[in-house]
């Protein structure tokens, strides 16, 4: 009885942990959104304007961008800048307008 018990309360933990996560991604979401695409052309513009290796793109970021992970595509001179599950976004190196952010797909924000 008193293991049931515990394992009821445990998966209630567990519930609760869930929707508490999905709640704070869902407030954060716009912040997420704009910070990939900002890391997909500040990392582009590091790979492919500035010649570095994508390993030393990330000293570019500001602080708080420790979640971005970057993926290099040289094959389009493309930059993917994601945070897993989250957000994504791409940018690619044009030789004349420079690192240009793929069109955001996303679902447009409400401003009050």
């Amino acid at each position: 009885m008193m293991a049931r018990r515990l394992g009821f309360g445990l998966i209630l933990i567990v519930i609760a942990a869930l929707v508490a996560g999905w709640l704070y991604i869902e407030q954060r979401r716009a912040q997420l959104e704009l910070g990939v695409g900002y890391a997909a052309r500040v990392a582009c513009a590091c790979r492919y304007i500035g010649n570095r290796p994508i390993g030393q793109c990330y000293k570019d970021f500001e602080l708080g961008m420790e979640v971005i992970r970057l993926a290099d595509d040289p094959a389009t001179k493309s930059v993917t800048a994601s945070v897993p599950l989250i957000a994504s976004r791409r940018a690619t190196f044009d030789p004349l307008l420079g690192c240009q952010a793929e069109p955001f797909k996303g679902k447009p924000l409400k401003v009050h």
